[in-house]
């Protein structure tokens, strides 16, 4: 046995060496495959690739999803001959609303009066091909000008560089939350703090036409200073100025009423025939277009003052460029006057106008949006809604326009015109251009002071008292973030009064987060209750919560912690409890925590706290630390806690 054994060792050897070679060859042969192994699993991993990129690719290209991103294709294969005359009158009636507007709000915006007409027609056009409701029209507003005012005032007169930039990185931003599907971000802005900015903003810009009124000049923007100077120079009011102003708000009162008036037709009886209703049209008509009436017979007014010889009775708009702007991208560089404006100076001088802009362009247009959708039976996607206003800025600024969105007085003018889809803006867009290329020598006589009746005219109704009186029956705590909005956006500037509203708002919804009610049952075993959930801005309060019961009396009190409302927890929670368990020990006291949600015990199973006693109910806790609470108890010993599969 010995002998085979030792004679088989040579062979054993030499077949270890046979083996070693052989492995090594198998080894070599081994990384050989490994390599084409690798080559083949690269292959495929691009082969893969290849397919998702084609499959959505396929998928984008459908007809479901091209549906979905232009809404155009819904409507338009059932558009007739009865929703081309809807919406040639609407785009029309509209069109005269916002000639009159646009020229207004870029007074605001502090920028030549043609640049209003700049901003009103692209946006229309754009919108008829991505926007999903039918009523809104876009456009220069009160609110947009205000903040073109605010971040993107060139330090050049008359320059509109500054106000073209701030445009495009708008609607990039705007494009970007609506791929992105981040609408929801409306929903962190309260209706108090829209309310309160709408308002501010509102009396802030009224306030600002006063001096056209007055026919005052050298007035600064910010409100207290404003308000101070017009009251300064009211001795300097030119007369004519102040006669055409206090005129012109009358006349728009008066047509406006035109609009509303309630015929009070029987509704049981034939109605009124054709003539009637025809009649009625023309008056509601007249209401419509008031701002165009208005502004057309001042201009006739001042024609007629010049031609006689009057030249410096009225203030005038002066002469406007003709035609449309070149269509180019906006300049981030350039130099006019003997000063060189670099990129630099640009994005560093409309800074926080950056963020700011666009999320306000959202909120009105979603509002808007919102409103009118309920009203007239449709609904609007808000991603969708922010991909055509982000296509509609950045498109817009190579015509020279400056942040547009949707406007509200305009969409009501819309959707009582009888408009059907969105093609309305198309008529409203081509009537600008013409006005444009046609009207400019005429805006020459436009009287300063009609335009300035026209902002505050419009801007007045954006002031809401009532607001305060539904909030006092609600629920008043909403009037903290009113009011402190509403006084910060006059205080500080429009732009930091946003910010402190939407903070204060914040910090009331997260108050009951960082400090629950906590309420505690005497006995042996106290009971405290928690009608929160306990997550880290509320750990530091509980523990002190808790340490005043174990402490209350004198006495060194044991306690369940009723977690029943608590259905989230972070890490901080779960470093708090491990504290307040060490705590407790060293102080010969149990602390019981009952009525765990099955997920939230999941996570205390994976953080694996030392001496942590749970149990389902208070019940079963408070009977437990009954148990523990004799005499012969000589502290706090270790419990372990076992967690069911079925968590």
């Amino acid at each position: 046995m010995s002998r085979n054994s030792g004679e088989r060792e040579p062979l054993l050897g030499n077949q270890s060496r046979e083996n070693s070679n052989y492995t090594g060859a198998v080894g070599h042969s081994t990384s050989v495959v490994t390599s084409e192994e690798e080559e083949d699993e690269s292959m495929a991993f691009k082969v893969m690739i290849k397919r998702a990129v084609r499959k959505q690719v396929k998928g984008c290209c459908s007809k479901e999803n091209l549906k979905t991103k232009l809404p155009i294709m819904n409507w338009l294969p059932k558009y007739s001959l009865r929703h081309l005359q809807c919406d040639l009158i609407a785009g029309l009636t509209v069109g005269l609303t916002v000639i009159p507007q646009g020229l207004a709000y870029a007074k605001i915006a502090g920028l030549p009066p043609q640049y209003g007409l700049y901003s009103a027609f692209m946006g229309c056009f754009v919108y008829c091909f991505f926007g999903t409701a039918k009523d809104i029209t876009l456009g220069p507003t009160a609110i947009m000008s205000l903040m073109t005012a605010t971040f993107a005032t060139s330090p050049i007169e008359e320059d509109a560089t500054y106000a073209i930039v701030l445009c495009l990185i708008t609607g990039c931003v705007q494009l970007l939350l609506g791929i992105l599907n981040l609408g929801i971000l409306v929903n962190f802005i309260s209706y108090p703090v829209i309310n309160a900015f709408t308002s501010a903003a509102a009396i802030t810009i009224g306030f600002g036409q006063v001096k056209g009124i007055l026919g005052l000049s050298h007035i600064p923007r910010d409100f207290p200073e404003m308000v101070y100077e017009t009251f300064k120079k009211i001795p300097e009011t030119k007369i004519w100025d102040l006669v055409m102003g206090l005129v012109c708000l009358v006349l728009l009162y008066g047509l406006k009423k035109l609009r509303t008036i309630n015929w009070n037709d029987d509704p049981s009886g034939p109605g009124p025939n054709r003539c009637v209703t025809f009649c009625r049209y023309l008056i509601w008509l007249l209401g419509t277009a008031s701002n165009a009436i208005v502004v057309i017979s001042a201009s006739g007014v001042a024609a007629i003052l010049i031609s006689q010889g009057h030249n410096n009775t009225l203030s005038i708009t002066g002469h406007l460029k003709p035609g449309l702007p070149d269509f180019k991208p906006p300049d981030f560089s350039y130099t006019q006057d003997n000063i060189t404006i670099t990129s630099n100076k640009i994005f560093s001088g409309i800074g926080a106008g950056f963020g700011i802009v666009p999320l306000l362009g959202l909120v009105e247009l979603i509002a808007i949006g919102k409103a009118f959708a309920r009203q007239n039976n449709y609904k609007i996607y808000p991603s969708q809604e922010l991909i055509a206003i982000g296509l509609a800025n950045i498109i817009s600024c190579f015509v020279g326009s400056y942040p547009v969105t949707g406007s509200f007085s305009r969409t009501a003018v819309n959707s009582q015109s009888g408009v059907k889809t969105p093609a309305s803006g198309i008529f409203t867009g081509v009537l600008i251009v013409l006005a444009l290329y046609t009207l400019t020598p005429l805006f020459y006589y436009i009287p300063k002071s009609a335009l300035s009746a026209v902002i505050i005219f419009s801007v007045i109704q954006m002031v809401d008292i009532m607001v305060v009186k539904k909030l006092w029956k609600v629920n008043k705590i909403d009037l903290i973030p009113l009011f402190i909005t509403f006084l910060s956006c006059l205080g500080v500037g429009m732009e930091y009064g946003i910010l402190i509203g939407i903070g204060v708002s914040l910090i009331i919804l997260l108050y009951p987060s960082a400090r629950p009610k906590i309420k505690a049952d005497p006995g042996l075993v106290r009971v405290v209750k928690i009608d929160h959930g306990l997550l880290f801005p509320a750990v530091e309060y509980l523990q002190e919560c808790i340490i005043a019961e174990n402490e209350a009396g004198g006495k060194n009190y044991s306690i369940v912690l009723d977690c029943s409302h608590v259905s989230s927890l972070d890490y901080t929670a779960i470093q708090g409890m491990t504290e307040l368990i060490v705590d407790f020990k060293r102080r010969n006291a149990k602390l019981v925590f009952a009525g765990f949600p099955k997920n939230v015990l999941k996570h205390l199973q994976v953080a694996d706290i030392p001496d942590l006693i749970v149990s389902s109910t208070v019940q079963e806790g408070c009977k437990l630390l009954q148990e523990e609470l004799t005499p012969e108890f000589p502290g706090v010993q270790h419990t372990k806690v076992e967690f069911n599969s079925h968590l």
